[in-house]
């Protein structure tokens, strides 16, 4: 059973958010628009943050979630990532799918995440 709970998504790009809730509503998650204001992260069964942002990046925005007691799993979309974003990624407990999505490297992380919430 997939985890009740949305997956926020934090893009700002709206093709790629629409084409994000696409595909993953396509598998049975819920989708929620992170850019929105309102949208509460509190519920999430999961974060997909994009790492390149307009005035800021991923990794920032995660890191107030945190500091706001937000727990949920996270994973970190990034192009052509750094090897220093792959470390802070990791040092941040995030998951990071690289870009383009090709293949089913996204869902298999969701699946992993929400499937080991779900039997916790």
């Amino acid at each position: 059973m997939l985890n009740p709970r949305p997956i926020i998504v934090f893009e700002q790009d709206r093709a790629v958010l629409a084409s994000l809730q696409f595909a993953l509503a396509l598998e049975g998650y819920r989708v929620v628009d992170g850019e929105s204001r309102a949208t509460d992260p509190a519920g999430a069964a999961c974060l997909i943050i994009e790492q390149r942002r307009h005035a800021d990046t991923g990794l920032r925005l995660l890191d107030r979630l945190r500091a706001r007691g937000l727990r949920a799993p996270a994973i970190l979309l990034a192009t052509n990532p750094p090897a220093a974003t792959k470390s802070q990624a990791i040092e941040a407990g995030a998951i990071l799918v690289e870009k383009p999505l090709l293949g089913d490297r996204l869902t298999q992380v969701l699946h992993h995440l929400c499937d080991t919430q779900v039997a916790a």
